[in-house]
C-alpha cells in the first residue's frame, strides 16, 4: 500500500494487525506511526491501551508481552515500536505475527535500514499484513516532490524555487518539510513562493547557488560563473565541494543526453532527463554552447577535481580553490 492508501484506510477504520514500516527515508515512517498514534484511540483510551517502546531498550519478549494484552475500555490496543532496527533477533516475533491478537495493532518502525526480504516473517507480512517501504528520493525527484507538497497544501511556488530548495536542502524530506512549513507561516496563503522570498526567509541566496551556477555555465557567462563559484567556495559548509561537483557532473551528463534527444517533444525530453519541462531551455542553451568533444573534456576535468578533493594529485591547491579552478577549465574548454 502507498502512503495515501494507508492513511485513507485508517480513516475508514480498516486497521491491520501489523504495520511494518521500513526504509532509509524516515519521513513517511514517522508520518504513518504518528497518524496511527493520534487517530485510532481517543485521549481517554490511550492511557491504558497505547504504549510506545524503543528498540534499544526493549526485547522481543517484552514486545510479545505487550501485544498479547487485551484492551481495557476500548476496542483496540496500539503498540508502537520505534527504532525497531535495534531490536535484537526481531525475527523471533514471527510466531506472534502469524497468529496476532485481533484487538492489537502493532506498528514496527524499522528506520534507516532495509530489512532482509528473504526472511520468512517478512515474506509473511508482505503477503498477509502490511509492509510499507519508505525509500529515499533520487536527487532528480526532489524538486517535483516539493512542488507536489506545496500543491497539497494549496500553496503556490515557482519551478525555480523548487529547484533551488532541492539543491540546497538535499533529499531529506523531514528537513525540506520543516523549511517549507516555516515559509508557509511567514508568507501569505495567496502569495507565490519565489526565490526572493526564499532568500529572505531561509537565507538561500537567489543569485548565488548551485542551480544558478549551472545556468551561468550553460550560457558560458564567465563573470557570473566565477562570482558564484567564489561564493560557494567561501560557504563550503552550506555548499560542500563534493555535492557541488556532483551537481555539475549531473548537469553536463544531462546536456550530452539532450544532444541525442533534442528533436523529440518537450515532454519526452523531460521524461528522459527526469526534469521539469520548464528547465529544458537551460539544457538547450548548454547544448548549443558545448560540443560533444568539449563535454568529454569537461567530464575528465570533473573526475580530476573529484580525485584532487580527496587528496589524490592535489598539487597543493587549497580546497576552496578547487571549484574556481574547475569552473575556469570548463569555461575555457
Amino acid at each position: 500500500m502507498k502512503y495515501n492508501e494507508i492513511i485513507e484506510s485508517i480513516d475508514k477504520k480498516e486497521y491491520k494487525n501489523l504495520y511494518f514500516l521500513t526504509g532509509d527515508e524516515s519521513y513517511y515512517i514517522d508520518k504513518i506511526s504518528k497518524y496511527i498514534s493520534e487517530r485510532i484511540l481517543n485521549e481517554e483510551e490511550k492511557s491504558f491501551n497505547q504504549v510506545t517502546l524503543y528498540g534499544k531498550e526493549t526485547s522481543t519478549a517484552e514486545i510479545i508481552t505487550e501485544v498479547k494484552q487485551y484492551p481495557f475500555g476500548a476496542v483496540n490496543r496500539v503498540v508502537i515500536i520505534k527504532e525497531a532496527q535495534y531490536v535484537i533477533n526481531i525475527e523471533k516475533l514471527e510466531d506472534y505475527i502469524k497468529n496476532p491478537l485481533s484487538t492489537t495493532i502493532l506498528v514496527i518502525c524499522y528506520k534507516n535500514k532495509k530489512i532482509d526480504k528473504r526472511k520468512s516473517f517478512i515474506k509473511y507480512i508482505q503477503k498477509n499484513l502490511l509492509l510499507f517501504e519508505s525509500n529515499k528520493l533520487y536527487d532528480n525527484q526532489v524538486s517535483s516532490w516539493i512542488s507536489d507538497y506545496c500543491k497539497d497544501k494549496n500553496r503556490l511556488i515557482t519551478n525555480k524555487s523548487c529547484a533551488i530548495l532541492a539543491e540546497f536542502l538535499g533529499a531529506n524530506l523531514t528537513k525540506i518539510t520543516n523549511e517549507l512549513e516555516k515559509l508557509f507561516i511567514s508568507i501569505n496563503q495567496n502569495k507565490e513562493i519565489t526565490t526572493i522570498l526564499i532568500e529572505q526567509n531561509i537565507g538561500i541566496s537567489k543569485d548565488y547557488n548551485v542551480f544558478e551556477l549551472q545556468n551561468s555555465l550553460a550560457k558560458k557567462d564567465i563573470l557570473q560563473s566565477n562570482k558564484i563559484a567564489k561564493y560557494l567556495s567561501s560557504n563550503s559548509k552550506n555548499y560542500p565541494f563534493v555535492l557541488t561537483i556532483s551537481s555539475i557532473f549531473s548537469f553536463f551528463q544531462k546536456v550530452i543526453i539532450y544532444k541525442q534527444l533534442q528533436n523529440l517533444s518537450k515532454q519526452k525530453i523531460a521524461l528522459a532527463l527526469k526534469i521539469n519541462p520548464y528547465f529544458i531551455s537551460q539544457y538547450k542553451v548548454a547544448s548549443n554552447n558545448y560540443s560533444t568533444q568539449q563535454l568529454y573534456y569537461i567530464f575528465e576535468y570533473i573526475r580530476e577535481y573529484e580525485l584532487r578533493s580527496k587528496g589524490i594529485n592535489n598539487k597543493n591547491t587549497t580546497h576552496e580553490s578547487l571549484l574556481t579552478e574547475l569552473i575556469f577549465k570548463i569555461l575555457h574548454t
